[in-house]
């Protein structure tokens, strides 16, 4: 294992359909690795960003028949990165799909799944409803993933509300956390900065939050602001609101650091 290495989080503004946004992603997950990057992020929905159910249910397909597993697999043989695919639409019945999260090593070789926990169902206004259960069937595993560098925690954007998610996961050898995601532009300038900073600090670890961008299909908005912050809290990276990536370096021993100075991870008690 190696302490240090670069990470980049790569920001799209992914629309309907599958093949432009596997190109488009592609081509700056190309760009992240001649910059110096050896894990490379992508946001959640990076293949498709649908927001009709019924079109979602239409296009969404199996795991092994998927071309973006297909491309991202491929794409990280190419690269020699090791690479997280923040989340696919995988159909895992008739009726039902997962918004799943992917890592792949550099031999292309998928080393861990996760399926996303927490589904997104609010009403943050008279215009703006989600009801992600009505497609998606809940995960129900916490990941966390070996790498050359430490434990990736593996989630995915509405999980970032629950944080004893993030406390299992660091008690279960998470150096690092992942949090993929397509947050709504309205819960993002509210949110989005100070929860992720919180999961950072409270468990001492690394947060890598690749989002989504811009304007999408039928009024979808996301707010974008890729992030990375260290296990003190500090942000490293802030993708801003464009289509780009950001790059920032790792140091694993800033994760000891932190829990030496804050070992809160072991002063939990029972309580009633």
């Amino acid at each position: 294992m190696t302490d240090r290495f670069c990470v980049a989080c790569v920001q799209t503004n992914s629309g309907r359909e599958v093949l432009p946004n596997i190109a488009a992603a592609g081509a700056l997950v190309r760009d992240a690795r001649k910059a110096g990057a050896d894990f490379i992020l992508l946001p959640e929905n990076v293949a498709m960003l649908e927001p009709d159910d019924r079109l979602l249910q239409q296009k969404a397909l199996a795991e092994h028949e998927h071309p973006a597993v297909a491309a991202f697999t491929d794409l990280a043989r190419e690269t020699g990165a090791w690479l997280l695919v923040g989340s696919l639409a995988v159909r895992i019945s008739s009726d039902k799909v997962a918004n799943r999260s992917v890592l792949v090593d550099p031999a292309g070789k998928i080393v861990a799944r996760y399926d996303k926990i927490h589904l997104f169902d609010v009403d943050l206004n008279e215009k703006e409803s989600y009801r992600e259960s009505a497609r998606i069937a809940p995960g129900g595993q916490a990941v966390v993933a070996a790498t050359p560098w430490g434990g990736l925690g593996m989630t995915v954007c509405y999980d970032l509300r629950f944080p004893h998610l993030y406390r299992s996961l660091a008690k279960s050898g998470a150096d690092f956390l992942a949090v993929p995601a397509a947050f709504t532009r309205v819960t993002g300038r509210a949110h989005w900065h100070v929860l992720q900073r919180a999961r950072a600090i409270e468990n001492g670890c690394y947060v890598f939050a690749p989002a989504q961008c811009g304007d999408h299909a039928e009024g979808r908005q996301t707010y974008g602001h890729s992030l990375v912050i260290d296990p003190w809290g500090e942000v490293l990276a802030d993708g801003g609101e464009e289509v780009g990536f950001i790059l920032a370096e790792v140091d694993l021993a800033l994760v000891a650091e932190a829990r030496r100075k804050i070992p809160s991870l072991s002063h939990d008690r029972p309580f009633d």
